[in-house]
């Protein structure tokens, strides 16, 4: 909101609700897996998409959405208290909140606890600065791969995104994974995700893991039907024939498509059914079990033991610091 010539944030320490998910709904699979992460966002959004999957929170207009409020201190505690790994700054962008983001990823590395962005990647380098100097991973929303997309279903443009993705590449070491949502006959066909596969493995790297997630009719797009499973596993493939070393299927039930598998041996390294990890085969440095390569990403020792539960919270409960 402007005010006095300023731009103000008005939704500082206010928020839409907070809520432990496992780590891997937001998705991130090679960040802790298995861990609790204490998620939060406030209202509105900086891009318009049609196919807005929480669009009752990022397109909200009426102040009344913001229906929990918490300071930095809190967040750091009620992370903390939960036994949650990191603290999510999602359901919207947290480009628009990034002075509250910033205050509260503060707090939670003064308490130990770990930062994710789940953006969309559309931000000016100066902010973009400020707001990943204080995340330890991203999940970057790479929406297609035309300016076409962009323009008439969201509001926005891709070149500002591709340039995110490449200075967090080049320029910092936060963990990044990208997720796509393919829409049924506008970003799914061969030959979009195989530029940009390519495009990912050329400028990014092919460690970077990709999410390929099923959409289904919501907002303005109730017109287009759900993604088919096998378009997902179409794209996970074309990925993998280009060099992405690790393509998953996501909002679907596929257990292959949702597990981790070590790239020079083939073996199973974090099986995952849904949320839920069943399996568990790197060693105590990330490495592979059977042939001892390096898994990127960030691990701890053993696996978290969150599961699939969600838990909504309540900030007032952790008004106080403990004595």
């Amino acid at each position: 909101m402007a005010r006095g010539g300023e731009v103000v944030l008005t939704t500082y320490g206010r928020s839409s609700g907070f809520c432990v998910d496992p780590i891997e709904k937001k998705p991130l699979n090679h960040f802790f897996p298995g861990s609790g992460v204490l998620s939060f966002g406030t209202a509105g959004c900086n891009l318009a998409c049609r196919f807005c999957q929480n669009w009752d929170v990022s397109k909200s207009r009426r102040m009344d959405t913001l229906a929990d409020a918490a300071s930095p201190e809190q967040i750091a505690r009620a992370a903390s208290a939960l036994g949650c790994r990191s603290v999510a700054f999602t359901y919207n962008d947290p480009v628009i909140f990034l002075e509250y983001a910033v205050d509260a990823a503060r707090a939670c590395h003064d308490a130990g606890i770990a930062t994710v962005a789940v953006t969309a990647g559309e931000i000016l380098p100066e902010p973009r600065r400020e707001l990943f100097a204080h995340m330890d991973a991203a999940n970057v929303d790479l929406k297609a791969f035309t300016e076409d997309f962009y323009q008439r279903l969201c509001g926005g443009a891709l070149q500002p995104v591709l340039d995110t993705l490449v200075w967090l590449a080049e320029e910092t070491e936060v963990w990044v994974e990208l997720t796509t949502l393919l829409i049924p006959g506008h970003n799914d066909s061969d030959d979009e995700i195989d530029r940009m596969t390519r495009w990912v493995v050329g400028s990014l790297g092919p460690e970077v893991p990709m999410h390929f997630t099923a959409f289904h009719p919501d907002f303005k797009m109730r017109d287009v039907p759900p993604t088919p499973p096998a378009t997902l596993s179409r794209a996970r493939r074309i990925a993998l024939d280009n060099g992405v070393r690790f393509a998953y299927t996501g909002n679907v039930h596929d257990e292959r498509g949702g597990s981790t598998y070590c790239p020079s041996c083939g073996a199973l390294l974090i099986g995952r059914d849904g949320y839920r990890l069943t399996a568990w085969h790197l060693d105590g440095e990330g490495r592979c079990e059977r042939c001892a390569a390096r898994c990127p990403g960030r691990f701890d020792a053993r696996p978290g033991s969150w599961r699939a539960r969600r838990l909504q919270v309540r900030l007032k409960d952790f008004d106080t610091a403990p004595p």
